[in-house]
């Protein structure tokens, strides 16, 4: 009987605890979008004027962006879906 080969570490039988640099890499960019999200969150916070189509009103510019930048994804994606359906 020969004695088992030892095996190349996969994902699967890594030892816990041991990160590859992908897996840093991935997790130092999320914690960085993450801080550069927050502070244009905080640096845009400031009341604004907003003129809907029916009237006017104040909200703070973070929530302006946020809503603007949902509705687009929003419309972005419908859009795709449609322009898919039709070619």
């Amino acid at each position: 009987m020969s004695a088992p080969s030892p095996q190349k570490p996969t994902p699967e039988t890594k030892p816990a605890g041991k990160r590859g640099t992908r897996d840093l890499a991935r997790t130092g960019g999320m914690l960085a979008l993450a801080v550069i999200a927050t502070l244009f969150a905080v640096l845009n916070l400031e009341e604004v004027k907003v003129d809907w189509i029916f009237g006017s009103g104040h909200a703070p510019l973070i929530l302006v962006i946020v809503i603007s930048v949902l509705a687009g994804i929003v419309l972005t994606y419908m859009a795709e879906r449609i322009s898919r359906r039709r070619g």
